[in-house]
Parts: C-alpha cells; sequence; structure tokens
C-alpha cells in the first residue's frame, strides 16, 4: 500500500520512496527529504495542519498540501 507523508498518523515511521514534482521539490530535498530517509512522524497541530516530523537529527513541520507530494513506505 502507498502511502503520502499526508497520510501518516503521529508515531509511525517511514521510509522516504519519492518526492514528487512541486514547487517546493529542490527546497525539500535540500532539507533532507531524499529517497531512502528514514521520518518519523512527531504530531500534528490541533487543526491538523502542519505535522510535525523528525528527519535524521532535527524536527521539521510541513504543510499537509507539501506533505501529500512526498511517497513513502511504513517501515
Amino acid at each position: 500500500m502507498k502511502l503520502t507523508l499526508k497520510d501518516t498518523t503521529a508515531g509511525m515511521t517511514v521510509r522516504i520512496d519519492e518526492v514528487g514534482e512541486s514547487a517546493l521539490k529542490q527546497r525539500l530535498m535540500t532539507m533532507g527529504l531524499i529517497p531512502g530517509t528514514r521520518v518519523e512522524i512527531l504530531n500534528s497541530a490541533p487543526m491538523g495542519d502542519p505535522i510535525a516530523i523528525r528527519i535524521r537529527s532535527y524536527n521539521l513541520a510541513l504543510r499537509k498540501d507539501d506533505a501529500a507530494n512526498i511517497k513513502v513506505s511504513q517501515v
């Protein structure tokens, strides 16, 4: 089953499979969102947007619109 980062819930650990085409693709990849990288889903804001993730050694907040372009698989 293919997921996007938007479909994940707090506590999940996933691996990035693909960063889809978007206006922010290059910036997201520069921040470490590259295929093969493990990501821990921390939580989301009270209204659900943005979501907080832990990638490598730092935490990052992503809007759900941007997270929808990142395909992941559960580890």
